[in-house]
């Protein structure tokens, strides 16, 4: 059997129909792990799903209580072929954001998978449930093809919380290193960069989310019998956000700036062309900072976005001047920024423009991660891509949204590879979800070249890495 052989009966299973109708049973699952009134569903998603066909393949199957989240459980999955061999640790989250069913086109619902011309439709169609399902098909498929081998030892950690910021996904990761130990990582969520172009990314921005907030009065005051004597904090509030980010957009907080980039890293991105597919917003060229292309902006630099302002009644507005006023603010950044003094660095930038009145509160703030594009795992998987799909795979340092990356690539001390069978315009997290078939039987093929090389190559690619870092 060769890695063309393994990838044409993995094609042959695609289009069989199987991989729909498994993943559609998945899919009429309803996991939505923000709500409390249905958890047995939560459980019978790794029980009756993922750990059949994993025992299957001869993986022993550990069911771990969430220490952070009631019935919200992790799964890690187990299979050892030969210590000797590398060990690849994968993942995926089995929960779902809210269906939101009432809000679906007519005739679709995010409980059923409905098709159309390319289109998979279906909460968790992308996000992710669709994306793990293909990973699980892969290795399904290597192991028939090799007889009932890998030729790797392989591991998975199944959360169901994800879409409530993973809680405890941290902590059963430090918990279980020692089980958890593995010699690179390789998973999928997120989307590629478009929907043509197959993609690796080697990590995540991190993101913060903090609230800006000032409290001049417990009472709001006649705006006629006041004005022009009482400070108005939503006036003071504008102009304090004004002086974290400008009007075009670009981050005013030099201590929360990162490095320059670097020849290399521009390099990689000068390849990539971001917001040009149909049904993307018109980029607005003006914006972020200066001097940067977009796929600069989106994935080497770091941005400051207010997500929410209110100061008195927006539905209601009455002549009167405000006690208050609140926003919420968000720094999407890269690897590098000294992200975890957010709250020093924003309080002195304030105090030196005037605004020491403002309070700052940290809300919840996530790392940064990426892998470095030297290391020989990343144009091994590049060529891999490349070579199933036909197509020139774009790379990605890191990603420019945010996933739970710092506990592969820190807590467990990983290389991070993630290849994303979604795409931007999937409708992940809103109404009408869906996946790609076309990317979805892409996806298949290539993962299952991946894993099929892993067995035939891995030892030797991880020994070049160990020579590397010895080096």
């Amino acid at each position: 059997m060769t890695g063309e052989q393994a990838v044409a009966l993995a094609t042959a299973y695609f289009d069989s129909g199987e991989f729909r109708r498994l993943l559609a049973r998945r899919i009429a699952l309803a996991t939505e792990s923000q709500r409390h009134d249905d958890d047995a569903g939560i459980l019978l998603y790794l029980e009756q799903e993922i750990m059949p066909p994993l025992r299957a393949l001869g993986f022993e199957l550990q069911l771990f209580d969430n220490p952070e989240a009631v019935n919200r459980p992790f799964l890690i999955a187990v299979r050892i072929e030969d210590p000797s061999l590398p060990t690849l640790l994968s993942y995926g989250h089995g929960d779902v954001v809210f269906g939101d069913d009432e809000n679906w086109r007519a005739g679709l619902s995010p409980w059923e998978l409905s098709e159309e011309g390319d289109r998979w439709y279906g909460r968790g169609s992308a996000d992710n449930k669709g994306q793990h399902s293909i990973n699980l098909a892969a290795l399904e498929q290597v192991f028939h093809a090799r007889g009932g081998k890998l030729g790797f030892n392989s591991k998975l950690i199944f959360e169901m919380g994800e879409e409530i910021s993973s809680p405890g996904l941290a902590a059963i990761c430090q918990q279980q290193r020692e089980l958890l130990q593995a010699d690179l990582f390789i998973a999928s969520d997120g989307p590629r960069l478009n929907a043509t172009q197959p993609t690796l990314f080697l990590g995540s921005r991190g993101c913060i989310n903090f609230r800006l907030s000032i409290h001049a009065r417990d009472n709001a005051y006649h705006s006629g019998n006041w004005g022009g004597l009482l400070s108005n904090p939503g006036t003071q509030l504008a102009n304090a956000i004004a002086s974290l980010v400008n009007q075009h957009g670009q981050l005013q907080v030099a201590a929360l700036k990162p490095a320059p980039l670097d020849d290399n890293l521009r390099a990689i991105l000068r390849d990539l062309s971001v917001g040009s597919q149909a049904g993307d917003p018109a980029i607005d060229e003006n914006w972020g900072e200066a001097g940067l292309t977009p796929s600069e902006r989106l994935y080497g630099w770091n941005t400051l976005e207010v997500l929410a302002y209110q100061t008195g009644n927006p539905a209601r507005p009455m002549n009167a001047i405000p006690g208050s006023a609140t926003a919420v603010c968000q720094l999407r950044f890269v690897v590098g920024t000294d992200w975890q003094n957010l709250v020093n660095h924003v309080q002195q930038h304030l105090q030196l423009h005037g605004f020491g009145y403002v309070e700052v509160e940290w809300l919840h703030g996530s790392p940064a991660t990426r892998l470095n594009p030297q290391d020989p795992l990343v144009p091994w998987a590049l060529e891999i891509l490349q070579q199933t799909s036909g197509k020139k795979p774009a790379l990605l340092p890191n990603l420019g949204g945010s996933l739970p990356n710092d506990v592969f690539a820190d807590t467990l001390g990983l290389p991070t590879l993630w290849i994303p069978h979604s795409y931007p315009a999937c409708g992940q997290h809103g109404v009408n979800e869906h996946m790609l078939k076309s990317i979805a039987r892409e996806g298949l093929q290539i993962m299952t070249r991946l894993f099929w090389e892993l067995g035939e190559n891995g030892s030797t690619i991880l020994a070049q890495r160990r020579a590397g870092e010895s080096s």
